[in-house]
């Protein structure tokens, strides 16, 4: 193709570079390779340096788990269940009614207790009467003593002039003695009376020990009729209400069904002994539930526990053999987590990773002797 022909074309003509030749490419390769293998080294040392410096900050704990506030509804008094007023799953608020049992004997006690009270109460003014009563003998019985003794003295200046006979001055004589002793009979009755009153003749019988006795047998009869009632403690969600059927006997602190809060949630973790040394009480906390990925919760640590879960076991290790070996123990630790009412339900038992921010950093000085 001539000149004219490719400038009519238009195309621009192509520089060709030289092959490379195998010496100059075993050359740059020689420079290259210590090259890349510095930068390598310098770039995994800037790393790792980079990385001890921001260590010990953040604490990751995948052994933690979701906990409410949660009770087995039950009640302190037997009875036969009447009405078992929830379902399976159905959220109460704090007063209303979960079952009933049959109120018939608590309100036939009550009612009996009552009756005792109000007999106990008229005993008990009957014996303040009374003893108004017995002043009133003792002041008879003290004119009739004085009468006797102006009678025998007369008798007794008559008898020696001859003017009454020596039987009738002994008869004036033994019933003078008669009525005294009568007098003071009277006396200690009074004083019995007294005593039983408290010492006090106008007593208010409704503090009297008989009358609190038969009182706290109305409170107590009034609490089993209550108890016959058993209400929400708190805002939660029944569960296993199956197990609780009317005409079912229920024994006293007998399991009826579970009640588990919904709003008094958190969060219990368990790290290890070693993990908490820079962890503090409101140090910020990310939450993610493994149920709900990609959504994370913020909370605090509300709480340490002041000792390992193995001081609470029942069989504690005993580490006095001569094959012991040393086990890093767990302390458990609260997060109180924040919520909003769009959040997903956070369930009991639900498995979380915990991530702890101590805002702990390292520095160079830390890596100098001491």
């Amino acid at each position: 193709m001539s000149q004219s022909a490719m400038s009519q074309s238009g195309a621009a003509p192509r520089l060709v570079a030289p092959e490379e030749t195998p010496v100059r490419a075993r050359q740059r390769s020689r420079i290259l390779r210590p090259l890349l293998m510095l930068g390598g080294i310098a770039v995994v040392a800037v790393g790792s340096f980079f990385y001890w410096l921001n260590g010990g900050r953040y604490v990751s704990i995948d052994n933690a788990y979701v906990r409410a506030a949660k009770v087995a509804a039950s009640t302190d008094v037997s009875g036969t269940v009447t009405e078992v007023n929830v379902r399976e799953g159905q959220r109460v608020k704090a007063g209303d009614v979960l079952f009933r049992l049959n109120a018939y004997k608590f309100q036939i006690a009550l009612d009996g207790a009552r009756a005792n009270l109000a007999q106990v109460e008229l005993s008990l003014r009957a014996m303040k009467v009374d003893y108004q009563r017995m002043l009133r003998d003792i002041e008879a019985q003290q004119a009739k003593v004085q009468s006797d003794q102006a009678s025998m003295e007369r008798f007794a200046n008559l008898v020696r002039g001859g003017g009454v006979t020596r039987a009738d001055f002994d008869d004036s004589r033994f019933r003078l003695a008669a009525n005294t002793a009568m007098l003071a009979s009277l006396k200690e009755h009074a004083q019995v009376q007294l005593a039983r009153l408290g010492g006090d003749p106008d007593v208010d019988v409704t503090t009297m020990p008989q009358y609190l006795l038969a009182k706290s047998a109305v409170d107590e009869a009034e609490r089993q009729l209550n108890k016959s009632i058993f209400t929400a403690p708190f805002d939660g969600i029944a569960t296993q209400v199956e197990s609780l059927q009317p005409g079912m006997y229920l024994t006293a602190g007998m399991a009826a069904f579970g009640l588990v809060s919904h709003d008094r949630v958190w969060v219990e973790a368990s790290p290890k002994e070693t993990d908490l040394t820079f962890v503090k009480l409101g140090d910020p906390v990310t939450v993610t539930v493994d149920t709900y990925p990609g959504r994370v919760w913020r909370g605090i640590v509300e709480s340490i526990s002041p000792a390992t879960g193995a001081e609470f076991s029942v069989l504690p290790a005993q580490n006095a053999s001569g094959n012991w070996v040393k086990v890093v123990q767990r302390i458990p630790l609260r997060v109180k987590v924040e919520r909003a009412a769009s959040d997903p339900e956070l369930r009991a038992g639900m498995s979380v990773v915990v991530t702890i921010d101590t805002g702990h950093v390292r520095h160079v000085s830390d890596l100098l002797p001491r």
